[in-house]
């Protein structure tokens, strides 16, 4: 594979009034050196995510609410001591133990992985005569408005996913593309379709291209990335259709009729579901960015839906870093027959990237805050995202890092769209040193200047692993990848080794290092404690006045909302909580293992069972609907008191069913088989023999039919003769056969 080039953009490039003299001298002395030159341009930047939202300030004056920076240093000026910080400079003395990096050794516990043997081939094998290989962008047939914004932002010599993709893409081909974390992927696809839209019957406005995304973020990015790349072409519109950003802006947008959507599936439906005159009729660009994604639990039948409502006439391109055998399910929606494209293994390291593993013994599970602040203090302190694995612990580090002083954002889906994006932009400008992140920021995001990336919490698999680790050394640029690994994650550790190789390293942290940070946790617990109260206070006062409004809305404006058509939802809230209640009991059940999680469409056959069940149960009377309820509490109760008892399913099955439903049940079974038995679908052992009719029994027998005769019979003999008196039951009986 030839190696590609980006030059520097602008987001490295922060002008700081101290070197801007500098600057100046190098340039004069570039000049001075080559006159035929000319002074190099500055490229623009790709990415604005400040222009998307307003500003957070404005938000919290309008919520009447305080940011978490405010009241972190509202805590620090309330401490009456300052907190005394670990000196990490005296590492060169000999009571210090310094932080050591060394060659990583699998231990006992951990199975040596062959990296030779067993490897499984990508699933996208590179297509035969498809060339990889581009010298400059002219190469690849796009017109000259897109040249233009190629140069000002940057960009030389196309990557080999773009010279492949391009000139096919721009023949209607339906493309699964597949190639390195940072390769340009998105330039890949917006490139071809910019170009196909040129040539678009301009008198008649419908929406032709509609490109999906997983996350809100990263469809601000490519949104903003079509941008930058439309720029000298000013016919054509773009419009973005996201959650959490007004859902009537975009309404408006979307019935102007753009030339490209950008949007997360679940928006875009509630918008085709509930706003009028928006449809896909006229679509003919369907892109599914980072299509793995999309595919995993809560996103398979928003994407089966938005493909019905498509029209089957359409080019379809599907990109990811990594191209599983699930995507396969996928490539069903391409009509004519996809070209697989993969310019890179789907697991396949950035040669720029040094990956190490810090390993969290049993005995220090509890520091592992201790053991982050230890490496972000010393060795890596700047351009850092950090991954936790919830909400609440990236809130945690936010706080403790802000506490100490730090420079930190944080990014996750508890903050408003506003605060998200905030960070980026804090982030992207290097006004912060730190971004603390869930798997949020994992998909996508091309952040330059990344330098390290920090696994506080470790990745679920492989996948997740190279999406996140894939955030720094983008574009042949230095990164390192540091990853906190237990225990409990061996299996996680023996699919690093086998991607990594003899490349993968082993930091050691200093012991002493670890048990000052540690105490330094310590002492800031309370004013941890105290913030998060002062923010669950706000957020109930916040709650009750959004409360208050919505009443005061309602009372103000009832005819006008109630003569609103109701809103209708596709997939609800309900419904989601259930598919991923079963998606955690599946990844329960496995303990650890390595089998796989439940698939999309298996996640799907489970909700609509429900649903069915659930519409059953609706059409039952309402005494068969009170049974059922009735034996379901039962068995709820059973289950919290017979919980250490050790009882089976079967048995506690059987106790919430009454025994005539059971007898019922038990009946239907043996028709079932005597039926069976008739049609010949089931043959019955002969194993036991049936022992023939003895005379005994026979003898038995006609003894009691003469038992049972002779005891009719003198039942009528004693029946005693009335004459004419009538019993009341006969005088009725007889009186209706006389209305006859």
């Amino acid at each position: 594979m030839a190696d590609f080039l980006f030059e520097q953009p602008s987001d490295e490039e922060v002008q700081y009034e101290e070197n801007d003299d500098e600057e100046e001298e190098q340039e004069e002395a570039e000049d001075n050196e080559d006159a035929d030159n000319k002074p190099k341009k500055k490229t623009q930047s790709p990415w604005d995510f400040s222009s998307y939202s307003e500003s957070v300030a404005d938000e919290h004056s309008r919520r009447s609410t305080t940011s978490i920076d405010f009241k972190i240093s509202k805590a620090r000026q309330q401490l009456s001591e300052p907190i005394a910080k670990p000196v990490e400079e005296d590492s060169d003395s000999d009571d210090s133990e310094p932080h050591r990096q060394e060659e990583y050794r699998p231990e006992d516990g951990d199975d040596e992985v062959d990296t030779n043997v067993g490897e499984k081939k990508p699933f996208f094998a590179s297509s035969e005569g498809v060339s990889f290989q581009a010298n400059s962008f002219m190469e690849l047939h796009i017109s000259r408005p897109l040249l233009r914004a190629c140069e000002a932002l940057g960009y030389s010599k196309p990557t080999p996913i773009q010279a492949a993709c391009v000139p096919l893409a721009l023949t209607g081909r339906d493309i699964c593309g597949s190639a390195i974390t940072g390769s340009g992927k998105t330039a890949a696809f917006a490139l071809p379709t910019l170009e196909r839209l040129l040539y678009r019957p301009k008198n008649r406005p419908a929406i032709r291209v509609l490109i999906l995304t997983p996350t809100r973020e990263l469809a601000v990015q490519v949104h903003s990335m079509i941008g930058k790349l439309a720029q000298f072409m000013t016919d054509i519109r773009c419009c973005l259709v996201v959650g959490g950003l007004s859902t009537k802006v975009q309404e408006q947008a979307l019935r102007s009729m753009p030339d490209i959507v950008v949007a997360t599936p679940g928006r875009m439906i509630d918008h085709l579901r509930n706003s009028k005159s928006v449809d896909l009729d006229d679509l003919a660009v369907l892109i599914l960015d980072e299509a793995d994604r999309l595919l995993e639990l809560g996103f398979s039948a928003e994407i089966r839906e938005l493909v019905r409502l498509c029209p089957k006439r359409r080019q379809t391109m599907l990109f990811s870093a990594t191209m599983t055998e699930e995507i396969d399910e996928l490539i069903k929606l391409s009509l004519n027959k996809p070209l697989r494209l993969s310019a890179d293994p789907s697991t396949k390291r950035p040669a720029t990237l040094t990956e190490e593993v810090v390993r969290i013994r049993r005995m220090r599970e509890g520091n592992q805050e201790a053991v982050l602040l230890a490496l972000c203090t010393k060795t890596f302190t700047s351009k850092v995202i950090v991954f936790s694995g919830t909400k609440q612990a990236a809130h945690r580090l936010k706080i403790i890092f802000g506490l100490l002083g730090f420079k930190a954002a944080e990014l996750h889906g508890n903050l408003t769209q506003a605060q998200r994006l905030d960070a980026l932009e804090v982030f992207r400008k290097q006004e912060v040193d730190f971004l603390i992140a869930t798997d949020v920021a994992a998909r996508g995001l091309d952040i330059i200047g990344v330098q390290t990336v920090i696994n506080f919490a470790c990745p679920r698999d492989l996948t997740s692993y190279v999406h996140r680790v894939g955030r720094t050394a983008r574009a042949g640029r230095e990164g390192y990848a540091v990853t906190f690994v237990t225990d409990n994650d061996r299996s996680l550790l023996k699919a690093i080794v086998k991607r990594a190789g003899s490349r993968l390293r082993s930091r050691i942290v200093a012991e002493q290092s670890i048990a000052k940070w540690a105490q330094v946790i310590e002492q800031l617990e309370d004013q941890v404690a105290a913030i998060m109260q002062e923010e669950r206070e706000e957020m109930a006062l916040r709650k009750a006045e959004m409360e208050a409004a919505k009443a005061e809305n309602m009372i103000a404006h009832r005819d006008e909302i109630y003569s609103r058509p109701k809103r209708t939802w596709f997939v609800t809230e309900k419904e989601k909580k259930l598919v991923q209640k079963a998606a955690k009991e599946s990844s329960a059940k496995e303990n650890g293992s390595e089998s796989k999680v439940m698939s999309a469409e298996q996640a799907e056959d489970l909700k609509m069972k429900e649903k069915r069940k659930r519409e059953r149960e609706k059409n039952l009377p309402r005494k068969k609907r009170r049974k059922l309820e009735a034996a379901r509490e039962q068995l709820e109760d059973e289950d919290d008191s017979d919980e250490g008892k050790g009882k089976t399913k079967k048995d506690k099955e059987k106790a919430g069913i009454s025994l005539v439903d059971l007898a019922y049940r038990r009946a239907k079974a043996v028709k079932a088989v005597n039926k069976a038995v008739d049609a010949g679908k089931i043959v019955r052992k002969t194993g036991k023999k049936l022992k023939p009719k003895t005379r005994v029994s026979e003898s038995r027998t006609d003894e009691m039919q003469d038992l049972f005769q002779n005891d009719m019979s003198e039942k009528k003999q004693r029946k005693p003769q009335h004459g004419g008196m009538k019993k009341k039951s006969s005088f009725k009986s007889k009186s209706r056969y006389k209305r006859r």
